[in-house]
């Protein structure tokens, strides 16, 4: 017997719900997963089908708070400097480099 792939697996559970008609809980319970996963495996497959359950790389994304590496660079250096300064100072120097 043929092994099948981590989405094809997603995909016959996904199946079960929208083709079948079972419930969330029956389908979680056959693939032993929590409902909650069987709820992403859905809204996954509806933004992106088949190719969108396979896994996904478990690597942090960059945060949308991160300053420009110029910006830290720049920080750096005044800490390097000025050692005693606090952010307030750090902040009036950065402002009026640029």
């Amino acid at each position: 017997m043929r092994q099948m792939s981590v989405a094809e697996q997603r995909y016959q559970a996904v199946l079960a719900v929208i083709g079948d008609g079972r419930t969330i809980s029956e389908v979680a319970g056959q693939w032993r997963v929590d409902r909650r996963t069987v709820h992403r495996w859905l809204t996954r497959y509806e933004a992106g089908g088949l190719e969108a359950l396979g896994d996904r790389s478990h690597r942090p994304q960059p945060g949308p708070h991160q300053m420009p590496s110029s910006v830290e660079a720049l920080v750096l250096e005044l800490r390097r400097t000025h050692r005693y300064w606090g952010t307030r100072r750090l902040v009036l120097a950065l402002l009026r480099r640029q």
